[in-house]
């Protein structure tokens, strides 16, 4: 590697660990101000409260990841132009694109670095926040998990399977319902081909019922439709939202092909391209911000003092725009690979084609 290479390359890293250091320490602060009220008031010890910020830390990154990659790109190249070190740089020969080649070699490794956090760290630590925060904290239990297009969820009494084709509606296919004594053996198992929520009861149609009596046998009842109070409601099937954050890359990826139906197989593809293009998306935000650091130095004789306000704001139309278009995906409205990468492309080819005339 040539000397300017690794020169420019460690500044880059410097700069970005500054950064980095700055606003998680900035996040780390608000958040512990707006929830240590809930530690103390569940009487949490300090020990918790600190293993939950600091496994917290992955995950601001993670969310940050776009804005630190620009940010460090933009400030490294400005150093160098503050310094009159990019001036004498291409008064020797060098071609810009060989000046900021380095910088994009660096994020492209800190880019790497993200996508293997998503896949073997941030599912570990963030599991274990949401169970400290929502569980513990909150008291917010999830009790059911969805495995091969079926849910499954203990209730007080017994357990639960079913499919729940739409989530808008309280009706459920090949629905079970299942109790055991305190020895383990079958006290009830209830099997319907359809079921649905009619408040206050549930009404179960094409099914059966077997129920051990006292005299050690099953009694069996076949029913065309049935009127049931059971100890849980739909209400408490939902599974918490936050339980999708949990899944690595390649989860994201498997639970495309385990969901039951189509709205929510285009919901989950959208979740897996969103997250690989979230994760990518500091690529073309550097390459739009070096240019603009270089032309706002040409119009006004500044560069950071510009590029960096410019280059934020840049960031976070990018990020807009990117987070509407994945909530049109996961509806449906639009399809998710172009949803997931438009703004990528658009971005990089400006990015590019600024570069290009800055070179020329």
């Amino acid at each position: 590697m040539q000397l300017l290479t690794r020169y420019i390359i460690g500044q880059f890293i410097r700069y970005f660990l500054t950064i980095n250091l700055a606003f998680v320490a900035m996040y780390l602060l608000i958040d512990f101000f707006e929830k240590y009220d809930s530690f103390l008031e569940t009487d949490k010890s300090l020990g918790v409260v600190l293993k939950f910020f600091m496994l917290n830390i992955p995950f601001i990154v993670d969310q940050l990841g776009p804005v630190l990659t620009l940010l460090s790109g933009v400030i490294t190249l400005g150093i160098l132009n503050h310094t009159n070190e990019l001036t004498a740089l291409k008064a020797a020969g060098i071609p810009l694109k060989r000046i900021i080649r380095p910088i994009l070699m660096a994020a492209m490794s800190i880019t790497v670095i993200y996508f293997t956090a998503a896949q073997f760290i941030l599912p570990k630590t963030i599991s274990v926040t949401n169970k400290i925060w929502y569980e513990d904290v909150r008291g917010k239990v999830p009790l059911g998990i969805f495995r091969n297009g079926r849910y499954y969820f203990k209730g007080k009494e017994g357990f639960y399977s079913f499919k729940w084709p739409n989530k808008e509606k309280l009706a459920f296919r090949t629905f079970s319902y299942s109790t055991w004594d305190e020895e383990y053996n079958v006290n009830k198992v209830l099997v319907a081909e359809f079921a649905e929520w009619v408040p206050p009861i549930w009404i179960l149609r094409a099914g059966q019922l077997e129920q051990h009596s006292k005299d050690g046998t099953y009694e069996t009842e076949l029913f065309v439709e049935k009127g049931l109070e059971l100890p849980e409601t739909p209400q408490d099937f939902l599974i918490p939202e936050y339980q999708t954050a949990e899944l690595s890359l390649v989860g994201l990826f498997t639970a495309i092909g385990d969901q039951p139906t189509e709205a929510q197989e285009i919901a989950a593809r959208a979740d897996f391209y969103s997250r690989v293009s979230y994760l990518l998306l500091g690529l073309p935000l550097l390459l739009v911000g070096l240019p603009v650091l270089l032309l706002s130095y040409q119009k006004w004789g500044r560069d950071l003092s510009v590029a960096v306000p410019v280059s934020c704001g840049i960031a976070f139309v990018a990020w807009g725009t990117w987070g509407a278009l994945q909530s049109l995906a996961k509806n449906g409205y639009v399809y998710a690979l172009p949803a997931a990468f438009s703004i990528h492309i658009i971005f990089s080819l400006i990015g590019i084609y600024l570069l290009l005339k800055q070179d020329t």
